[in-house]
């Protein structure tokens, strides 16, 4: 997605899908105008997170780390710094960071006697510490989570999806055995698909991805792929079981409970901003963006309609307080907006920013003793009760949560295809891209020849990849025992 040029007045564009072009300027332009962030023109690559992007991003880090925290999980914060002799303890890793470093070579005014790379990821100086701290079998597992900042050069950046510098969070475990490490590493696989699809109402995909897709210095990566409305699809979150690699580059040893010592089995696992981007590009529409209730900022944005008379006013500012008390009292996120604006221009703003919920509180409907709401998603109108706000807003919000998983999921179902031979496969994913299944034989050759051909690249083996038993290879006919998922990504 190429970086667009776009106006910040004036009508939003169109979330055309079909136009790859069209469709960046509609999500670049979406999130200044709703005012989640902005370029910082002066360093390349990078961005703002302004205080609603951040709010959002806040809420989103919330539902994770609970999660993280259910699991066993502990947060600390370890230096930004990292040494370049650390990244060469593992070759595989140091080759495949190596084009996104960015280093610091001079400090004080003097230059340093070696490098230090600005934090591109955190499993070496992990493995640092780790061998320091552990040393017998009661010291494990390890179980620590970080928030941070990671910087990696890229050439071509976006906001969320792919910026020079990123917030995420990064895991990194230790554990006795191997299977305990396959077992974490599964079980974050696991939170990361259980938070896409409950909090950001974001249906994805999971499965192992293929050695030349694999983390670097990995023995598996496992991941989570969503897909957009313009058919591509977005790794959302990494699980990578690290084997022993680590732990030898850094010699983390203990000493086990039959007196042998004996290297640890250790885990790393991530997600960034860049799970925020998939959500914004998947819920908008053309009046901007729809944002799931659950994370939302904001959930219920309640409008104040003009009155004519100071008695009516009085009436209406009363009870948009009293509809602000309660939606508290029940724990809904809820503003008002006491802006001079003209109605129709506050819906459209309040549209533009994705809030869930609109509540209008107007004289009118104060005569009836009522307020009337209206959703987001379906622009769905009711007259409320003023003595059930708080309930019906409750309801709402569950309903607006639920029908933009359900949707999200029954596009990724219409558009996941099956392929049974390579003429098929090449007609799907030139005329509508989307997921494809087909039989891959596991060669990097052919892997490679159909990402040439045709830009596709395998997302994942999924999980159920053996589930329609053998079959041929959709490129050189060769027996294959599992169906890959393909897709061009981003």
């Amino acid at each position: 997605m190429a970086t667009p040029q776009i106006e910040l007045s004036g009508q939003l564009p169109a979330k055309d899908t079909t136009d790859g072009e069209a469709f960046s300027r509609w999500y670049v332009t979406a999130i200044r105008r709703s005012e989640l962030a902005d370029y910082f023109e002066a360093v390349g690559g990078t961005m703002v997170i302004r205080p609603y992007g951040y709010s959002l991003w806040e809420n989103m880090q919330a539902g994770l780390d609970q999660r993280f925290k259910a699991t066993g999980h502990k947060n600390a914060y370890f230096p930004l710094f990292v040494p370049e002799s650390f990244l060469r303890r593992e070759a595989k890793h140091v080759e495949g960071f190596a084009p996104e470093v960015a280093w610091v070579t001079n400090a004080g005014g003097e230059d340093l006697q070696e490098r230090l790379a600005i934090r591109p990821t955190s499993e070496t100086i992990f493995g640092h510490f780790y061998s320091k701290w552990i040393q017998s079998w009661r010291d494990l597992p390890v179980l620590i989570n970080q928030w941070a900042n990671i910087v990696r050069w890229e050439k071509r950046t976006v906001f969320f999806l792919r910026t020079t510098e990123f917030l995420w969070q990064e895991g990194h475990t230790a554990h006795r055995t191997e299977e305990e490490a396959q077992d974490e590493t599964m079980r974050m696989l696991g939170v990361y698909a259980d938070f896409a699809e409950t909090e950001a109402a974001l249906p994805v995909v999971r499965g192992e991805k293929t050695a030349s897709e694999r983390f670097a210095g990995a023995e598996a990566t496992y991941s989570i792929e969503a897909l957009m409305p313009d058919g591509k699809a977005l790794q959302s979150g990494t699980s990578h079981f690290l084997g022993q690699n680590f732990a030898r580059a850094f010699d983390i040893t203990f000493l086990d409970q039959d007196g042998e010592r004996n290297l640890v089995w250790t885990t790393s696992w991530g997600m960034s901003t860049r799970i925020l981007g998939a959500m914004l590009m998947t819920h908008g529409d053309d009046a901007g963006l729809i944002l799931p209730p659950r994370v939302a900022p904001v959930q219920a944005i309640v409008v104040p309609i003009p009155t004519r008379t100071d008695e009516d006013g009085a009436r209406v500012s009363e009870a948009v307080e009293r509809v602000l008390r309660e939606l508290s009292a029940s724990g809904v996120r809820a503003e008002a907006d006491w802006s001079d604006k003209r109605p129709g221009w506050k819906f459209n703003e309040w549209e533009l920013k994705g809030v869930p919920l609109r509540i209008e509180v107007g004289p009118r409907d104060l005569q009836q003793d009522q307020v009337t709401m209206v959703r987001r998603d379906s622009r769905a109108k009711e007259q409320v009760k003023q003595s059930g706000v708080a309930a019906r807003t409750s309801e709402l919000l569950a309903e607006v949560q639920q029908a933009l998983f359900e949707r999200s999921a029954a596009f990724l179902a219409a558009n996941t295809h099956v392929a049974e031979d390579y003429a098929s496969f090449r007609e799907i994913m030139r005329d509508q891209r989307g997921l494809i299944r087909a039989y891959w034989c596991g060669s990097e050759e052919c892997e490679a020849r159909i990402k040439e051909e045709t830009h596709a690249t395998i997302r994942v083996i999924p999980e159920d990849a053996e589930a329609a038993g053998p079959g041929k290879c959709i490129l050189d006919g060769q027996p294959a025992r599992k169906q890959a998922l393909f897709a061009q990504s981003y």
